[in-house]
């Protein structure tokens, strides 16, 4: 088999091993972006020449290493969102189109202390707004099962490349959904762990109290090893949780009996692809011959998600970039005055989904109109939490479907921003109660395409999603499928 299809756990034990160098295996990551890249479109910036320096660099750590960290030596994708000492970071905007951050996100210092091998950055819907990467400002990355489809979104770049063997792992950010959806949209694992469990330092912000970073793998236990590497107290991040971080792979050991799963009705609705609930039904049958008790529950507050979520999140938004004038870093047009050289850099520098989202977070928190919607909205997110809570009193994780439909196709919910943002209606509710939750493979649909399984925890609690995960990762062979990408 090629180096390039190989999971993160398979390669480290080849490069601990000296079975292969780290240059060996990123060369080979190189070659298969070579070949597929021109179809896929994952990256926006490449990274080869400092990439082989630092697996140079690997491979001499891996010389004198006894028990060298899992991730030295592996080639990884950041989502364009993370911020890289040294190398062009745009968040996919014109706005950022020259900017070159002095210093490096917390989570990108610690993959550069593990030893990993940064391949480049990957596209993203633009300033992580989107389902489907087709609002990247600069081009629209394909999903590599179908090249009409899209890869699912924001983090659409990063999982595309993940799914397409373009490298071992990736990162990306999830604000309502961004790692979960185009995980499944492309058939692998994606992680998003609970809100303050991995530092949101040096990440271009969107909503700030929605934003998180996770791992997009290709099996579940390559998560549980990106996740031991990229969690941990941060004093640079407010909002930082300053807890201990399990050695989350030695509990995926397959064993699963008697722990409780909550199946909640709300997310079995009319309009779900009729391929995506018989998958995912199918799924929970699977876990409950492994030993999983299975239980039906209720999260009353469920329909009121998206409403809230897009009060939210479009109100933190447009505080969050109001800091995009032309005066201090990226993109400026040149006006008569002071304020026209502000409205051209704004309305030449964003995107139209950019510009709705600022629009209807500035209307939101506006005067006269702050208390019926932001107000509103923030008791409504209590609630929803609350709804979790309740669940979680009898249950150890709560099992969905990841999305309601498998990827579609290119153009389809383009002129129709509601239809685009009813994808992430499963996956929402998760980020306004803070929880972790990760998606991986369950099936395919009558066209080929991959359907996703999502598991939801409780609180810190990231151990128990992984350990179910790989159970029914182990019992099935749907993360061993791969997309055919032959020329």
């Amino acid at each position: 088999m090629s180096l390039h299809s190989l999971t993160l756990h398979e390669l480290h034990s080849k490069l601990r091993k000296r079975e292969i160098s780290s240059q060996e295996l990123t060369e080979a990551v190189f070659d298969r972006i070579a070949v597929t890249e021109e179809r896929v479109h994952s990256f926006i910036t490449l990274c080869r020449e400092s990439a082989l320096a630092e697996a140079k660099k690997a491979d001499e750590r891996l010389g004198t290493e006894k028990d060298p960290d899992p991730l030295l030596g592996v080639p990884i994708a950041l989502k364009d969102i993370f911020l890289t000492r040294g190398v062009l970071t745009t968040c996919a905007s014109k706005i950022l189109g020259n900017f070159i951050p002095p210093y490096d996100a917390t989570t990108v210092k610690k993959l550069r202390g593990a030893g990993a091998v940064i391949v480049g950055k990957t596209n993203m819907d633009e300033f992580a707004m989107g389902s489907s990467t087709e609002n990247s400002a600069l081009f629209v990355t394909r999903n590599p099962w179908n090249l009409d489809r899209v890869p699912g979104g924001s983090s659409g770049g990063s999982a595309a490349a993940v799914s397409a063997d373009q490298c071992i792992a990736a990162l990306g950010t999830d604000t309502g959904g961004s790692i979960r959806q185009p995980a499944a949209c492309c058939g692998i694992v994606g992680l998003k762990p609970t809100y303050g469990r991995v530092s949101r330092f040096g990440i271009i912000a969107f909503a700030s109290s929605l934003d998180q970073v996770g791992p997009i793998t290709k099996e579940v236990m390559d998560s549980a090893l990106m996740l031991e590497a990229i969690a941990g107290f941060d004093p640079m991040d407010s909002t930082s949780i300053n807890a201990p971080v399990p050695p989350y792979s030695r509990y995926l050991d397959g064993d699963v009996k008697g722990l409780r799963a909550g199946i909640p009705k709300e997310y079995f609705i009319p309009g779900m692809q009729p391929d995506v609930e018989k998958a995912v039904k199918e799924a929970i049958r699977a876990l409950e011959k492994n030993g999983v008790e299975i239980e039906e529950i209720s999260l009353p507050h469920t329909e009121y998600a998206i409403a809230a979520y897009y009060i939210i999140a479009t109100a933190e938004a447009s505080s969050n970039l109001a800091r995009y004038d032309g005066m201090k870093y990226g993109f400026r047009a040149h006006g008569k005055d002071l304020t026209e050289t502000y409205v051209k850099t704004r309305e030449e520098g964003f995107g139209a989904e950019v510009k709705r989202r600022i629009m209807l977070g500035t209307y939101a928190l506006s005067a006269g109109y702050y208390d019926a919607y932001y107000l509103k909205a923030q008791k409504v997110r209590a609630l929803i939490k609350k709804d979790f809570d309740e669940a979680f009193k009898t249950c150890d994780v709560i099992i969905t479907p990841t999305a309601p439909t498998t990827a579609f196709e290119i153009g389809e919910k383009t002129q129709d921003p509601l239809q685009m943002y009813l994808s992430d209606i499963f996956t929402i509710s998760v980020n306004l109660a803070g929880l972790p939750a990760l998606s991986l493979p369950c099936g395919f649909d009558s066209d080929g395409l991959p359907i996703g399984l999502q598991v939801i925890g409780k609180h810190l609690d990231e151990a128990t999603i992984l350990r179910i995960a790989y159970a029914y990762e182990q019992a099935t062979d749907w993360h061993k499928r791969k997309p055919n990408l032959a020329p």
